[in-house]
């Protein structure tokens, strides 16, 4: 049998396979209340069918003012919690485990009120200059995040993704780029390591599964956290109890990215961070094709593939990696679906 295609255990957790479904927001709440709609009931269910070991939801706010878009799920309130529940009852039956990407788009957040983040620098032009955060806004965020995976656990999701990537909050924080501060949460690497770190170590008392963390490895731009940085971070990172980090990159700034952008351009991020760590590292960016994910696989580039829009276009990825890889071993959802790949 194929890697891709075999039991695993990642990250904490038992999963069928090595194709986690990337979280990306679907931007499909018209109402704006944050509450999961029979979409994402399709949507997400639609993947789980198609055997993907691990579905992890899109970018869910921990606040109003932290949605990336006004249309975005929340999980700032009991009603977002119990539709998730369902959300996660139905994926579980289909034979999913389930995760979901707790987020404050800070800066980057388009329509809030009250934009906040650790420097008062826009992202661009058709953004709003931020609030610098003061303590108490600092502290109250980061109880978001607490009462967020609160929540997440009554709900029964596997596992919460903490969104320090793609420069949204945390990303800012950690950031040279964005985090200008001269007090304890910036200046030093450690100091702007601090907003993750508190969150992490208060979100164990509260979620009792295990915490994984996305992180950008590049903002292709001069005065970054260099290589070397984000390795130390990840050493920080395992040291505090996270078992899985998923890496991408980008987003930090209003720039596109100063490298070649080819099929698995990012894996040589993930693999920079299984140098140094023994925790699982998750890979993403481009990576529909199915030999190429086994070779990062066998070659111990990173433990798990994240698909994105691969699975966006064909939902039978799996399916068709199978063939791909000439794993007879592999096992569609049921017999139905079996006919449905006979020539």
């Amino acid at each position: 049998m194929s890697i891709l295609l075999s039991p695993a255990n990642i990250g904490g957790l038992s999963l069928k396979n090595r194709v986690a479904l990337a979280p990306m927001c679907m931007l499909e709440v018209p109402r704006e209340d944050g509450v999961a709609t029979p979409f994402h009931f399709a949507h997400y269910g639609a993947r789980a069918i198609a055997n993907v070991g691990l579905i992890i939801l899109e970018a869910t706010a921990v606040e109003p003012d932290g949605r990336i878009h006004k249309f975005d799920l929340g999980i700032w309130n009991d009603e977002q919690a119990d539709q998730l529940q369902q959300l996660v009852e139905q994926l579980h039956y289909l034979g999913s485990k389930v995760g979901i990407q707790l987020a404050h788009a800070g800066r980057k957040a388009k329509h809030a009120q009250r934009p906040i983040a650790p420097s008062p620098i826009a992202f661009n032009e058709q953004f709003d200059t931020p609030h610098e955060m003061t303590l108490t806004d600092i502290h109250t965020v980061q109880q978001q995040f607490v009462d967020a995976a609160r929540r997440a656990q009554q709900a029964g999701f596997d596992m919460v993704e903490l969104h320090a990537a793609h420069g949204y909050l945390i990303n800012q924080f950690l950031s040279p780029l964005t985090n200008r501060r001269q007090d304890d949460y910036g200046n030093s690497l450690h100091n702007r390591y601090r907003f993750l770190q508190e969150i992490i170590t208060r979100t164990k008392q509260v979620f009792h599964g295990p915490i994984w963390v996305r992180l950008s490895l590049s903002a292709f731009a001069e005065g970054q956290n260099s290589l070397e940085d984000w390795q130390q971070i990840a050493q920080w990172l395992e040291a505090d109890g996270v078992q899985c980090i998923d890496v991408s990159a980008g987003g930090v700034i209003d720039v596109l990215p100063d490298i070649p952008v080819h099929e698995g351009y990012q894996v040589p991020f993930a693999t920079a961070l299984k140098q140094v760590v023994d925790i699982d590292i998750a890979t993403v960016g481009l990576l529909d094709n199915p030999t190429l994910c086994e070779s990062i696989l066998a070659n111990r580039q990173a433990d798990l593939i994240l698909q994105g829009r691969a699975l966006l276009r064909n939902t039978n990825w799996l399916a068709d990696a199978a063939t791909a890889l000439n794993d007879t071993e592999y096992r569609l959802f049921n017999a139905a679906y079996v006919r449905g790949q006979e020539k």
